[in-house]
């Protein structure tokens, strides 16, 4: 994504049919909007290092789930990580990615890895797009708790209702902002064709974070700027 990676299209490993799945191809487009890959880049090397992942030796094994076109990847890869591996249900935006992780195309409820092998998990708004709260987060969060080693960590951001969610949302869905500034249309098109799951998660936040410590022991939890940033260890 700088000019420097792989360019051959990356080899997936299908743990289910791709033509079953069905993705919103409009919200992809809006998604490949809304940022350059390596603006995310970026953005997602200054959360890691917020949330204390760089901190971590470099040869520890990491599994993004919802891991999209493999910006996060990118950006451990950057970082230093060797060992990466990335899970996504939409093998469109797995294709995008360009690196040396392993690629599996596979329900994040159900995850082709192996059980206490994993040092770290991560998840970058994956979560809120769930079809059905709690029933597909417990799953989840229960294959997460499995594959992490005792001392593994799960990473967790996800949008959060603050007030400035509720700003934010307020001036990108104008339409004189909407024709301005692009990045706003591109979150405003991605919040319409998401809006059923995205209200339903922002709207069970104290059950959500019961079933975070419910399978975790928090480690770390803040809800600010329209986030939530989760690391915790698993519970066993």
């Amino acid at each position: 994504m700088n000019g420097t990676e792989p360019t051959a299209p990356p080899r997936i490993q299908r743990h289910v049919d791709a033509s079953e799945v069905c993705c919103d191809l409009a919200w992809e487009e809006a998604y490949n909007r809304f940022e350059t890959p390596e603006q995310e880049v970026q953005k997602f090397i200054r959360r890691f290092r917020r949330l204390g992942l760089a901190r971590r030796p470099r040869s520890i094994q990491c599994a993004e789930l919802f891991c999209g076109r493999g910006g996060g990847l990118v950006a451990l890869e950057r970082l230093g990580f060797v060992n990466l591996t990335g899970i996504d249900l939409s093998e469109s935006l797995l294709s995008r990615y360009r690196g040396p992780a392993e690629l599996h195309l596979a329900d994040c409820r159900e995850l082709p890895l192996q059980t206490e092998r994993w040092d770290a998990v991560i998840v970058q708004g994956g979560l809120h797009h769930l079809p059905r709260l709690p029933e597909d987060l417990d799953p989840v969060l229960r294959e997460a708790n499995r594959v992490l080693r005792d001392d593994g960590r799960l990473y967790v951001v996800e949008p959060w209702r603050t007030p400035f969610l509720r700003f934010v949302h307020l001036v990108v869905e104008q339409p004189l902002i909407r024709r301005l500034y692009a990045k706003g249309d591109a979150l405003a098109t991605m919040t319409e064709h998401e809006r059923e799951t995205y209200e339903q998660w922002l709207n069970q936040g104290p059950m959500i974070l019961d079933r975070l410590r419910k399978h975790f022991v928090p480690e770390q939890m803040r809800t600010n700027w329209g986030k939530l940033h989760f690391v915790g260890r698993p519970r066993r």
